[in-house]
């Protein structure tokens, strides 16, 4: 049998033919949705955080959901010269372990800018400060259940802090440890830490160093993810 005869009968394999039609399109990119509401409540207000309720009109029909309405946070992937990273280790009573994490904390200062609350929670929690500050990466923590956005910072030109802070809580017997990129990423891919945004800073990080840290953006860049610009009026 002739070759073009064989080569017009092969079968096409679909997933290989939409492969080719995706890898046309544009690149991926979250879309915003502005949704009108019919009703948005705070139905428990907490102490640190509150759930919301909201009724929207969305494929034609009134959609009811409750959230946890979350201040948002940063967190912060400090590094020295070595390609050590900075670590933390805190009691997380939710799920009862002591985690490793990036040093993080609550974005619940008025009118504050993230990246000053990123410099703060560094040198409370650490007793170290930096020079040099980018945006790694930004993620929601649990978008079906919380508006909760984190933006993690890489931190580098590193300094002991002018002077050290005093913990209490949690924090009073958090300990510090620095452990290289790397030992990191392999401590994610083998689950041995299980904290969101130590696993996807480490794995941004290492992503971002591979590509000669063209990926970071300026520390002051813009936020129009974080909660706070949303408007909850009806």
């Amino acid at each position: 049998m002739p070759e073009s005869v064989l080569a017009d009968s092969a079968p096409v394999n679909p997933l290989s033919a939409r492969a080719d039609a995706d890898a046309r399109l544009a690149p991926i990119e979250d879309e915003p949705a502005s949704t009108p509401l019919n009703t948005s409540a705070i139905r428990f207000e907490g102490h640190v955080w509150d759930v919301r309720q909201d009724a929207f009109d969305y494929n034609g029909s009134e959609i009811v959901r409750e959230y946890i309405d979350h201040p948002g946070a940063v967190a912060v992937l400090a590094l020295d010269d070595q390609d050590r990273v900075l670590l933390i280790q805190q009691y997380r009573h939710p799920v009862r372990m002591r985690e490793w994490e990036l040093p993080a904390g609550l974005l619940d200062v008025a009118g504050e800018h993230a990246v000053i609350g990123a410099q703060r929670e560094l040198a409370e929690e650490t007793d170290v400060v930096a020079a040099d500050w980018n945006v790694l990466t930004e993620f929601y923590t649990t978008p079906g259940g919380s508006n909760e956005v984190i933006r993690i910072y890489l931190a580098r030109g590193l300094s002991p802090a002018p002077e050290a802070f005093d913990r209490t809580d949690e924090e009073a017997d958090m300990i510090t440890r620095w452990v290289s990129l790397d030992d990191c990423v392999d401590a994610v891919l083998n689950r041995r830490v299980q904290n969101p945004s130590l696993a996807l800073g480490v794995l941004a990080a290492a992503a971002a160093r591979s590509r000669g840290w063209t990926s970071l953006a300026p520390a002051d860049q813009p936020w129009p993810r974080h909660p706070s610009n949303w408007d909850h009026t009806v």
